[in-house]
């Protein structure tokens, strides 16, 4: 068992119902968010949520919201015995960012990829890889929504299992 958070920092009002019919579906419960409104996209709701559940959850949370191209969220899962952590964050213009992370919340790069970045890399070409290997993009695109966030409620849910 590990734990997480899912944070959907933007989602238009008419899609929340849907939002939380795929994060029950994919908890095995049944699900009420506390939506409240994001000032950085006028018109648009957010919610935080904490969970508990099977190593995994978070990669089966961000596909189950995947299909929704106007949404933007971060699912996180904390490292468990024998699991490395997960962090993904998703933008209407980025898509799909996945990082594995420490214990500490570090975003771990294998050195396969580090290595493959130095073999094909120089100057402001290596900047640019790195920046990629961490996300920077998403990290600038969701900033505004996750400050809007701040001191907002979190719930807690549990997996059955």
């Amino acid at each position: 068992m590990t734990s997480g958070v899912l944070y959907v920092h933007s989602c238009p009002p008419a899609l929340c119902p849907h939002v939380e019919w795929a994060v029950a579906a994919e908890l095995g419960l049944r699900v009420r968010l506390e939506w409240t409104a994001q000032p950085s996209a006028p018109g648009s709701l957010r919610t935080e949520i904490g969970w508990r559940g099977r190593s995994g959850t978070a990669g089966r949370l961000a596909a189950a919201l995947r299909g929704w191209s106007v949404l933007r969220y971060e699912v996180t899962e904390e490292p468990s015995p024998g699991c490395d952590g997960e962090r993904y964050a998703v933008t209407p213009t980025l898509g799909v960012f996945r990082a594995t992370t420490s214990a500490n919340g570090d975003l771990l790069v294998s050195e396969d990829r580090l290595r493959a970045l130095l073999a094909g890399a120089t100057g402001p070409q290596l900047s640019l890889g790195i920046d990629r290997l961490l996300g920077s993009a998403w990290d600038d695109e969701l900033e505004p929504y996750r400050e809007a966030g701040e001191g907002a409620p979190v719930n807690w849910l549990h997996q059955v299992v």
